[in-house]
C-alpha cells in the first residue's frame, strides 16, 4: 500500500461515516507515513486511535497524541518487569511502556489498555490494578488465541477462534491492501483495496460470505461495544470500529 492508497481507503472510509480511524501494526509509529496518515483522517473529522507498544514515543509526537481526537491503544502483560519484557520479547519493554502510558494519562491523553493471558499464571489481574493505579479506565482482558503469531505448531488459522464480532462493525486494511474482518482475521480476505473501492467491497458477496462463517459472539466473548476495539496480533477485537 503506498500513501495514496491509504489515504484513499481513509477517504473512502469516512464517506461512508466510519468514525473511528485505528493505525495500527505491527507497531505503526515505524511506518514513514503513520503521522501524516493520522492528521490527514483528523482532516475528514474522524476519530484516531494509535495502537503503539509505547516503547519509544518521541517528544515531538505529544502534540498530535494529545490531539482532542486522538486516543492511544497499547498493550500490557504483567506489573512485573520480568514477566512483560519476557512476553515482548523485549527488555526494558515493561519499564518504557510503563513511563510512556504515565506520561499520557499526565498529558491527558485517552489511554486504552489490552491485556492478553499468554502464560499461565501470569499476573493479569495485578496488571489490571497497576493499569487502574495509573489512571488508565479502559481496559478488556482477552486470552490468546490461534491466530498469527499465537498459531502452534501444526496449527492452522480457524474462524471459530476469532471472537465473533470480526465484519461486525469493523474491518480492517492490511498492508497489502486485503480486506479483512479485523486485524486477526487477516487469513480471511474479502478482496483488495487496490482492486476495488471499500465501499464495493463492504456490500460485496466476498464481504457477506466472510461474515456468515465468523461466529456469533457469545455474551461474554469481549467487554461492551464502546470500551475497545481491535488489538494487535494475538488479542481479540472488542468493538465496533475501523
Amino acid at each position: 500500500m503506498s500513501l495514496d492508497d491509504w489515504r484513499a481507503v481513509i477517504f473512502d472510509a469516512a464517506a461512508l461515516g466510519i468514525r473511528t480511524i485505528q493505525i495500527i501494526g505491527g507497531e505503526p509509529t515505524v511506518h514513514p507515513h503513520w503521522r501524516a496518515l493520522t492528521e490527514y483522517a483528523l482532516s475528514l473529522g474522524r476519530h484516531v486511535e494509535v495502537y503503539s507498544n509505547l516503547y519509544t514515543v518521541h517528544e515531538q509526537w505529544w502534540e498530535l497524541f494529545t490531539h482532542p481526537a486522538v486516543t492511544l491503544g497499547t498493550s500490557y502483560y504483567s506489573d512485573g518487569s520480568a514477566e512483560h519484557d519476557k512476553i515482548t520479547g523485549r527488555i526494558g519493554s515493561y519499564v518504557r511502556t510503563r513511563h510512556n502510558i504515565r506520561e499520557a494519562v499526565k498529558r491527558g491523553v485517552t489511554v486504552r489498555a489490552g491485556i492478553v493471558e499468554v502464560l499461565p499464571g501470569q499476573r493479569v489481574v495485578e496488571a489490571r490494578a497497576e493499569l487502574q493505579s495509573m489512571g488508565v479506565t479502559r481496559i478488556t482482558v482477552d486470552r490468546a488465541r490461534a491466530v498469527g503469531r499465537a498459531l502452534l505448531p501444526g496449527q492452522s488459522p480457524a474462524v471459530d477462534e476469532m471472537c465473533g464480532r470480526c465484519t461486525r462493525g469493523r474491518a480492517a486494511v492490511l498492508p497489502n491492501g486485503d480486506l479483512a474482518g479485523c486485524v486477526l482475521a487477516r487469513d480471511f480476505p474479502a478482496g483488495n483495496v487496490r482492486e476495488n473501492r471499500l465501499a464495493e467491497l463492504l456490500g460485496g458477496k466476498a464481504w457477506a460470505d466472510l461474515a456468515a462463517r465468523i461466529p456469533l459472539p457469545a455474551r461474554d466473548a469481549c467487554p461492551p461495544d464502546d470500551s475497545g476495539d481491535c488489538n494487535p496480533a494475538n488479542t481479540t477485537a472488542c468493538a465496533p470500529k475501523y
